[in-house]
Formats: C-alpha cells, sequence, structure tokens
C-alpha cells in the first residue's frame, strides 16, 4: 500500500470519527478493528498489529 492510500484510509477514518461524535468514537473504532481483524483472518498477525498500535510513539 503507498502512502497515499495511507491517507486517504487515515481521512476516511477521521471523518468516520468525526460523525459517530465523541461519545461513539471508541466504539467505532473497535467494531472497525473487529471488522479488519475478519478480513485479515490471521489471528497471530492481528494479535502482532495490536502490539505494534499500542506501542505507537510520536
Amino acid at each position: 500500500m503507498e502512502q497515499a492510500d495511507i491517507e486517504v484510509i487515515y481521512e476516511a477514518i477521521a471523518k468516520s470519527i468525526d460523525l459517530v461524535g465523541p461519545r461513539q468514537s471508541e466504539h467505532f473504532l473497535a467494531r472497525l478493528a473487529l471488522l479488519l481483524s475478519h478480513e485479515i483472518d490471521s489471528t497471530k498477525k492481528v494479535l502482532s498489529l495490536v502490539q505494534q498500535a499500542s506501542s505507537l510513539q510520536e
């Protein structure tokens, strides 16, 4: 996936978070994560990605 694709996806997620509002944003992100996990179809890979996401440094 190219950087431009990542930016398009980021924008779509950001807009969706704005649409659902602050009270539903965590629910939206959890649902999105589960739907994407289903598409990946590998528990090991999903758990690895969860670890990567939780250790992101700015």
